[in-house]
């Protein structure tokens, strides 16, 4: 009897203590990848942290085939930043993870011709970065995160597959508006 009562005692708390841990993993997560992606949407948008600003962004998407350049490059800019941002504070997650997944599809299609691992040139950040957003996707936002024990927070199988579906489907239209424009 005494070693079913110490049993039960001791599961209660590992199991607390597990779902606090994968909640303080996923916002380190959340808050390290978000910032980084918003930061890279940051450079592309005003030339904040050494990036090249709008108006150098968009002459690159011009010479990467996306045209208009100044659409394509914009619209670029305002996936990474506002997609971080959202992944960054847990704030409707679902759709967060599917807009930056959506845009890293369409850099590792740009730089796959680049191999996986070729000194930058290759499509490993992209991958990266896609895979941590569909993990999130699948996730959701844990429990320290603005939607998190909110009515309208979601994460689980369903919403990571509307999340992909979504993210695959504008990634798609995205490369070919490029090949059409």
């Amino acid at each position: 009897m005494t070693v079913d009562s110490t049993s039960v005692r001791t599961a209660v708390p590992a199991s607390t203590d597990r779902n606090l841990s994968s909640d303080i993993g996923l916002l380190i997560l959340r808050v390290v990848f978000g910032l980084l992606l918003a930061a890279h949407g940051s450079q592309k948008l005003f030339g904040w942290f050494d990036g090249p600003g709008l108006r150098a962004n968009n002459a690159a998407f011009e010479e990467m085939g996306f045209n208009p350049g100044s659409f394509f490059g914009t619209l670029a800019g305002l996936c990474e930043s506002v997609g971080g941002l959202l992944l960054a504070l847990g704030a409707l997650s679902p759709l967060g993870a599917a807009i930056v997944l959506g845009t890293t599809i369409v850099i590792i299609n740009t730089s796959f011709s680049g191999g996986l691992l070729t000194g930058g040139e290759g499509y490993e950040t992209g991958l990266l970065y896609a895979t941590a957003a569909a993990a999130l996707a699948f996730t959701g936002p844990g429990r320290f995160s603005v939607d998190g024990n909110r009515p309208w927070a979601r994460g689980g199988v369903v919403w990571g597959v509307i999340a992909v579906v979504v993210a695959v489907v504008a990634a798609v239209l995205t490369l070919i508006f490029k090949s059409v424009l």
